[in-house]
C-alpha cells in the first residue's frame, strides 16, 4: 500500500497555497515513531503536538466509572491530536495510544505558533483545517444520530474496510455507540445475507 505523504494531505487541505509556504510548513514537521501501546497524550496533560500519520493506527479514547469510550481511531493520512487542549492550551480529555507501531510527522505547539510569523496565509491555512475538523465532527454526530446501529456499521465499514481486520473490534463497536453484542449480532447477520 502507499503511504499518504504529508506534502499531498496538506495542498489537498490547503489548495491555494503557495510552494514557498508549503516548504516552510513541510520544514516544521519532524518524523517521529510511536510503538504499539505506547501514548501519544495522557488525560489531563496539555497537548502540545500536532501529529500527521504516515502510517499505523491511534485510537483516541476515554475511561469513565462505568466503561471506556473509544471517540476515534485515526488512521494513515490524518491529523491527530487532542484539538481543544492544542487550541485553546487546556489539560485534555482524551487518551490517544497507538494500536500499531506507527509512523507520524510531528509539530510542536511553539513551532505550530512560530508559523503565524512565518508564513503569510497561515490565518486563512489554519481556519481551513479547524473548519474541517469542526465539519467531520458534525458529520459524524449527524450520522451518530440519524442513522440505526446497522446503517452506521454498513456506513463505517464501508468507508473503513481496513480497520476489521487491524484493531480491535470492540474498539469500532463502542466508537459506534453500540455493545459488542450488538456490533457482533450486526456482523453475523451481515454474514449470513439477512441484513
Amino acid at each position: 500500500m502507499n503511504k499518504i505523504s504529508l506534502e499531498s494531505s496538506l495542498t489537498s487541505y490547503f489548495t491555494n497555497i503557495t510552494p514557498d509556504d508549503l516548504k516552510t510548513i513541510l520544514s516544521f514537521f519532524k518524523p517521529e515513531i510511536l510503538k504499539k501501546n505506547e501514548f501519544f497524550l495522557k488525560p489531563g496533560k496539555k497537548s502540545t503536538k500536532l501529529s500527521f500519520i504516515r502510517s499505523g493506527f491511534l485510537r483516541i479514547f476515554s475511561e469513565t466509572e462505568k466503561k471506556e469510550i473509544t471517540q476515534w481511531i485515526s488512521t494513515e493520512g490524518y491529523f491527530v491530536t487532542d484539538l481543544a487542549s492544542f487550541m485553546s492550551d487546556i489539560p485534555a480529555r482524551w487518551a490517544i495510544q497507538a494500536l500499531s507501531d506507527s509512523e507520524l510527522y510531528t509539530i510542536n505547539k511553539a513551532d505550530y505558533e512560530t508559523l503565524q510569523a512565518r508564513v503569510s496565509q497561515w490565518h486563512t491555512l489554519e481556519k481551513n483545517f479547524i473548519v474541517h475538523c469542526f465539519t467531520t465532527i458534525e458529520a459524524r454526530v449527524y450520522a451518530h444520530l440519524s442513522m440505526t446501529a446497522e446503517e452506521r456499521y454498513l456506513h463505517f465499514f464501508n468507508e473503513n474496510p481496513q480497520l476489521f481486520n487491524q484493531v480491535p473490534l470492540q474498539y469500532i463497536a463502542s466508537m459506534l455507540g453500540m455493545t459488542s453484542e450488538t456490533f457482533s449480532r450486526i456482523r453475523n447477520k451481515i454474514a449470513s445475507g439477512n441484513l
